[in-house]
C-alpha cells in the first residue's frame, strides 16, 4: 500500500559541497549520510542528495518558469528580500523572481546547478 512520500532528491557531483550548501544556507539537517547518499531534513520534508560519482549533474532545458524535467524543491519563506540578499551574498545565483497573486518565489542553484525556489505563498 502507498502511504506517503519516501523523500525528494536532487543528483549533486560533489557531496561534501552539497551538504555545506543546504545545511549552512537553506538551514536543513543531516539525518543519514554515506558515501553515495544524504538523506536531510528539509524543514519538515526528508529531501535526498544523490553523488552522480564525480560527473557532472546533467542540465535541464529551462525558462523563466523553471526546469521543464526533474523536480524542483521550494523552500518556505518569511521574508523572500532578506532570504534572497543572504543567498545572493554567498554567491548563490539568482535565475528569476515571481511576484504573483498566489506568492513571491525566487528561482536558484544550488552548486550543481538544480532548480531550488523560495516562497512566500499570499493565499
Amino acid at each position: 500500500m502507498i502511504n506517503g512520500i519516501q523523500d525528494v532528491y536532487v543528483n549533486v557531483a560533489d557531496m561534501q559541497r552539497a551538504i555545506a550548501f543546504y545545511t549552512d544556507l537553506l538551514g536543513c539537517s543531516v539525518l543519514y549520510q554515506d558515501e553515495h547518499w544524504c538523506s536531510l531534513d528539509a524543514h519538515g520534508l526528508k529531501i535526498g542528495l544523490h553523488w552522480t560519482g564525480g560527473d557532472a549533474v546533467p542540465a535541464v532545458p529551462f525558462d523563466e518558469h523553471g526546469p521543464h524535467a526533474g523536480a524542483t524543491i521550494t523552500f518556505r519563506s518569511d521574508d523572500v528580500a532578506t532570504d534572497k540578499a543572504m543567498l545572493q551574498n554567498q554567491g548563490v545565483e539568482i535565475v528569476g523572481e515571481i511576484d504573483e497573486s498566489f506568492g513571491h518565489l525566487v528561482i536558484f542553484r544550488d552548486p550543481d546547478g538544480n532548480f531550488l525556489k523560495l516562497m512566500r505563498q499570499k493565499y
